[in-house]
């Protein structure tokens, strides 16, 4: 099972994001955990995680959540600004997944 972490501010406008992708997810028969936090959780809940991605109002935070990310092998990128805004879950995964490799 694939596990994506999306972080944001607050973890609430990411919230969309992860039904559209959960949607997308179920569509296609995958078996793939996906969950949103606030900024502030976004270190601890990697531990638990495949992939992390930020919410592009995080991306000055990128650098430090990768660095975090390195203990655990795990990549962290910012979320793609039109997939955000048009709360693309298809290409959100898609993002996630190249990540995951």
């Amino acid at each position: 099972m694939k596990k994506i972490l999306l972080a944001c501010s607050a973890g609430m406008s990411t919230s969309l994001l992860v039904t559209k992708m959960e949607q997308h997810v179920a569509a296609i028969g995958e078996d793939v955990k996906i969950w949103a936090v606030g900024q502030d959780k976004a270190k601890t809940e990697m531990a638990n995680a495949d992939v992390v991605l930020i919410g592009p109002q995080m991306s000055f935070l990128k650098g430090e959540l990768q660095q975090a990310a390195d203990q655990y092998g795990i990549k962290v990128d910012v979320i793609d600004m039109m997939a955000y805004g048009m709360a693309d879950g298809k290409k959100a995964y898609e993002q996630a997944l190249s990540l995951i490799g």
